[in-house]
Parts: C-alpha cells; sequence; structure tokens
C-alpha cells in the first residue's frame, strides 16, 4: 500500500538526482538548492564536476549500471528525479543501455523506498519509429511503468529545451546572430520550445505537490501551435534589428553527412550525434506539445516564450521589452 510522505517526514527535503552535470539536470540542481531542498546527485567517477562546485549538493560516484550506487542515491528521499540519459549512438542497444535498462534499474531500487519519482523523457518518445533514440525513450517509460507499481511517477516530455549553458540549440541561435540560419527540418514544420527555467519550475510544482501524481505529461513554452520556422526566424530578426537569411538543407545532404558521420564513428570508436536516425526526427513535420494536461494536474503555467528566453540566454534585445514574446508578422 503506498504511503504518502508528508512535510514533516525526516525525507521530506532529499531529492536524489541524476544527470546534474548536465545542461538540464545542472540546472534543476541549482533550483533545487534555491528552493531549499537537498540534493544527492549521482556523478560518474570520471565526470567533470566542476559545475556543480559551491551548490552544497552531496555527491555519490556511480553509475546507473552499479545497483549498490543506486541504492545509495535513492535511500531515504522524498523524490527521486531522473535526468541522466543517452542522446548519442546508432543502434538500439548503445540506446537502450541507459535509456531504458538505466531507467529500470533506478526504478527498481527507488520503489522499496517509497519517493515519488520523476522521468525526464523527451517529446521524442511519442515517434518512436523514427529513431532507435526515440524508441528507447518510449522504451523507458514503459520501464518505469512496469517496476513502479504504487509509486507515483510522471514522465514529462519536453520538446528542444534551450537556455544559458545549453550547447544543441545555442550554436543554432548563435549562427542566427550572424544573419543566418541553417533550416534543418522541412519547410512547413512546426514545433514547440520550451526554456530550462521553466522546465525546473514544472518539476518545481510536481514536488509540492500535496498527492503524488502519475502519468506522461508533455510540456512547452505556452505558445500554443508551436513555432514554425519563419516566426522563430522573425522574432530573432527583430531582437538583432537585422536581416536573417535562411539556408534550407536538403534532406539528401543530411542523410549523406549522417552516414558519413556514423562510418566515422566506427572507425574512431565513439558514439555519433548526426546519425540517420536524428536526421528523421529533424525532418518529422510535427513537434508540437500540448501543454492542457500538465497544466490541469499540476496548476503549471510557463512563463517564458521564446523572444524572452532569447534575450535571457544570449543578451539579445535588451531594452526591447520584457515578458512572453510576441511573435512578430512575418513574409
Amino acid at each position: 500500500m503506498w504511503v504518502d510522505i508528508h512535510p514533516g517526514d525526516a525525507r521530506a527535503g532529499v531529492v536524489a538526482l541524476t544527470g546534474a552535470t548536465g545542461f538540464i539536470g545542472g540546472r534543476l540542481a541549482r533550483r533545487l538548492r534555491s528552493a531549499g531542498w537537498q540534493v544527492r546527485v549521482l556523478v560518474r567517477p570520471a565526470a567533470n564536476t566542476a559545475s556543480l562546485a559551491g551548490l552544497g549538493v552531496q555527491q555519490l560516484k556511480g553509475d546507473l549500471e552499479d545497483q549498490e550506487s543506486l541504492q545509495r542515491l535513492v535511500a531515504d528521499t522524498y523524490a527521486v528525479i531522473h535526468c541522466a540519459g543517452t542522446v548519442r549512438g546508432v543502434t538500439p542497444a548503445q540506446f537502450n543501455r541507459i535509456n531504458v535498462e538505466g531507467v529500470a534499474r533506478l526504478a527498481r531500487a527507488a520503489v522499496s523506498q517509497r519517493p515519488r519519482f520523476l522521468l525526464l523523457s523527451s517529446l521524442a518518445a511519442r515517434e518512436p519509429g523514427l529513431s532507435p533514440y526515440a524508441a528507447s525513450k518510449q522504451q523507458g517509460e514503459q520501464a518505469l511503468v512496469a517496476e513502479a507499481g504504487e509509486m507515483p511517477w510522471v514522465a514529462l516530455r519536453p520538446p528542444a529545451v534551450y537556455g544559458p549553458g545549453d550547447r544543441e540549440l545555442l550554436p543554432l541561435f548563435q549562427w542566427m546572430g550572424r544573419g543566418i540560419v541553417p533550416v534543418l527540418g522541412s519547410v512547413g514544420a512546426r514545433f514547440s520550445l520550451l526554456y530550462v527555467d521553466d522546465l525546473a519550475a514544472a518539476v518545481l510544482q510536481w514536488l509540492h505537490q500535496p498527492q503524488g501524481v502519475s502519468g506522461i505529461f508533455e510540456l512547452h513554452d505556452g505558445h500554443a501551435g508551436g513555432y514554425s520556422w519563419d516566426e522563430v526566424v522573425a522574432i530573432a530578426s527583430v531582437l538583432r534589428a537585422r536581416h536573417i537569411r535562411r539556408v534550407p538543407i536538403p534532406a539528401l545532404l543530411l542523410r549523406l553527412l549522417a552516414g558519413l558521420s556514423v562510418s566515422i564513428s566506427r572507425l574512431g570508436g565513439y558514439a555519433p550525434m548526426l546519425t540517420p536516425g536524428k536526421v528523421r526526427e529533424l525532418r518529422h513535420p510535427d513537434w508540437v506539445c500540448d501543454n492542457v494536461a500538465i497544466s490541469r494536474a499540476l496548476a503549471w503555467t510557463p512563463q517564458v516564450e521564446l523572444a524572452e528566453g532569447l534575450r535571457r540566454t544570449l543578451g539579445w534585445g535588451e531594452g526591447k521589452g520584457k515578458g512572453k514574446g510576441q511573435v512578430p508578422e512575418s513574409g
């Protein structure tokens, strides 16, 4: 029988966190500490932990394949937040080792401790046929459901997340700032975005719910219907006060580059980022999220649309007004 942990419980202030040396996990660690939570993080022995210096988090050495370290991570915790995952690889086995089996092991370790459990999944899980990565994210959600029993659990499916410290979208925005943008997706594609602090706010809102909430939730920045490439370019053009040239990248060229990337990675013995599966993800026409379910469940409302997010991330358009970004008309 599930027994909820109340604020007076000695464990109420302890949150176990994986992926804290990454972009999203690191931001979450800071926000959790600022909100007064005790944070215990799992870090690989070879990981660079400089970003955690001065945060006052408890660091445990280990990884998702070490059941003993997972048991120590989740011992006497109020909540487990699982952000760690693999985004590079070619084969299902390369992704499943962490994105599926790692989730199962962590959930198995946690369930006897009776915390609430949050899995940071991906919107890619909605389209598992596109790539081994997307399939592994959906299978990771299924592994959590299978292991959770009566443990309250939530899986969040954010779209592309950006903000200070991001390494994936930041280069694209920097190219826009220089007046050029490579358009990797299809011309008519629409996609949602999410500023990292809004994601962190959703996690904190989940922590503060008096009862555990279970389910899979999409979330986005509040811009209903997502963005088109034209809208993103129009926003950046206004903030930078310059024309931005679109350079469509043909799908054939992307596929050729992906094949070359995979071949080189095999020779070099590393896992590539650009793969045929990643190209299919990039070319998918619909990555639009729906906020209705999560807003009802958590009473969470995003605060930062793209214009404001770019101001905060890159300092663009300072002095042009604050608040939710408005999409200028574009031609």
